[in-house]
């Protein structure tokens, strides 16, 4: 079965509602109407009765001969000018003196509904079926001088009018009705329409199907999401921001500046500037991508996505790591192919005694070159990294020693061996790149944990700091070497990995004679008493 749509119902709805109100307050009005209208007529026939019953020359003619003479024309008289049906005077044996048909005077009145007024003299209101058909009556009886009933009056409108009276009422009230229902149906059109408008054409089961999709989705995204409207409060928080930023659902409909200012989302909003890539501190470092949202060339509100830069730096370590294995075996490859080129060429032309000496001496400067390395250095990406450069070293035929009072056990824990190789490649290759074009290419490498600290130094016989570049040497961006393109990220990616190691960094040196590097990183992790 087709299901009906979200205009269809609305309309169906709308009009049955209009529809039903209708009906049932047209039936009250309705209701209201007769009992009004019937309250209205009994009041004036009462009245006009009472009037008539307190005449003189109606009393005063009840004791003549011939009552009928004087008392039918004053009644017709009067009838017609109250607009009742008949006025009917009668005696107190309910003989009629008056009557709207001549030839039904001197008979007894009809109804059944006069012995309150002759016996107990009262006035009231009745309905009976007289002569002229049934119709709505006002008693009232006639006194004499001594206050004795002599008479009755009756004033009678017919019901038949009365209900003529009562339709044309409640047709007023049915065209009312009517226009209302016209009215209501036109509304629900419209409303339907406006409705479906803003929600761009899509049915109720649509909308449900897609909220489910978004949350879905928003559930499933890794880095958080913020959403705020073109006020700057917050629309949207996905289970990630929440844990990530220690919030929860509570914190929707706020304003994005006063719970997290950081991310600047109302500037977005005023500026319509996009973030892409930025790091922000909020409790940790988070990257953060921000743009503003548009609809209909309208900015409706903005949307912000981060997540842990741990996360990210991790990655990103992960890819140095193996960028720098990488270059390492091969520096080593394209060196010790070199010298097996040479070696071959020695045997083939039979000069065995030099390949041999070739063999023992590359022999010995390998065991000399990693001998204390493997012995004294037990860590063993520490190791790698340092055999890797080494590799690198010589194929830039740069002489890398490493210092004989170097010894370092396995890091502790807490200290990310990731950022220990992240601070040893970048200044070793640094120092590499730096005595490349000197005359001495010297570049000497310690390291030791004996004590609190771990201390790594990296010498080399370069051309020195100028002591104006001191302050910014550091700066992500800066470098020496303008020849070359996308440099001075480095010692920036350095000073970084210290500062999360919650070490320092200190710098001695001297133009024309070198660079010494000296990084100090705690052992222990620090004690909040």
């Amino acid at each position: 079965m087709k299901k009906l749509s979200l205009q269809t119902k609305i309309i169906l709805l709308t009009t049955s509602l209009v529809l039903l109100t209708t009906v049932v307050f047209g039936g009250i009005l309705s209701y209201q109407e007769i009992a009004e209208i019937k309250e209205n007529i009994g009041q004036r026939a009462q009245e006009t009765a009472i009037g008539i019953s307190a005449m003189p020359t109606i009393v005063e003619a009840m004791d003549d001969e011939e009552p009928a003479l004087q008392i039918q024309p004053l009644a017709e008289y009067l009838r017609k000018q109250v607009g009742a049906e008949f006025i009917v005077i009668g005696n107190r044996d309910s003989v009629r003196y008056s009557h709207p048909d001549p030839e039904k005077i001197g008979k007894r009145m009809v109804g059944g509904d006069n012995e309150r007024a002759l016996q107990e003299g009262k006035v009231y209101v009745s309905e009976a079926f007289g002569s002229l058909g049934r119709s709505l009556r006002g008693k009232a009886p006639i006194y004499d001088g001594d206050g004795r009933v002599i008479g009755v009056v009756s004033v009678g409108y017919m019901i038949d009018d009365i209900e003529a009276i009562i339709f044309g009422n409640i047709m007023d009230v049915m065209a009312l009705a009517l226009l209302t229902l016209v009215i209501g149906v036109l509304g629900s059109i419209l409303l339907a329409k406006n409705i479906r408008k803003d929600t761009l054409g899509l049915e109720p089961r649509e909308i449900a199907r897609l909220y489910q999709d978004r949350e879905a989705l928003l559930s499933s995204i890794i880095e958080g999401v913020i959403a705020i409207d073109k006020d700057g409060r917050i629309t949207e928080l996905n289970s990630s921001a929440e844990k990530m930023l220690a919030m929860d659902q509570s914190f929707l409909h706020t304003p994005s500046d006063d719970i997290l200012p950081e991310l600047r989302m109302g500037e977005t909003l005023t500026t319509g500037n996009s973030w892409k890539n930025k790091e922000i501190l909020i409790g940790g470092r988070f990257i953060v991508n921000q743009k503003p949202i548009w609809a209909e060339g309208e900015m409706v509100g903005a949307v912000s996505t981060f997540r842990e830069k741990t996360e990210v730096q991790e990655v990103l370590e992960t890819l140095s790591e193996i960028r720098q294995y990488s270059e390492s075996l091969r520096a080593q490859t394209h060196e010790y192919a070199n010298k097996l080129y040479a070696i071959s060429g020695l045997l083939q032309l039979e000069e065995t005694e030099e390949a041999v000496r070739l063999i023992q001496q590359e022999t010995h400067h390998h065991e000399k070159q990693t001998k204390h390395t493997l012995n004294h250095i037990e860590d063993k990406k520490v190791q790698a990294i340092l055999l890797g450069k080494m590799g690198k070293a010589s194929e830039a035929k740069v002489e890398l020693s490493v210092d004989e009072n170097s010894s370092l056990a396995k890091l502790p824990a807490h200290v990310d061996i990731s950022k220990v190789i992240h601070i040893v490649g970048n200044l070793i290759d640094n120092a590499i790149e730096e005595v490349e074009s000197s005359d001495r290419k010297e570049v000497s490498f310690f390291i030791t944990d004996i004590g609190n600290d771990l201390v790594i130094e990296v010498q080399d016989s370069g051309r020195g700091i100028e002591t104006g570049n001191l302050d910014q040497f550091f700066t992500q961006g800066f470098s020496t070497k303008l020849e070359k393109a996308d440099r001075g990220y480095g010692l920036a990616i350095v000073k970084q990995a210290v500062e999360d190691l919650e070490g320092w960094i200190e710098v001695d040196s001297t133009p024309q004679h070198g660079t010494v590097f000296s990084v100090f990183i705690p052992k222990k992790t620090m004690e909040v008493a």
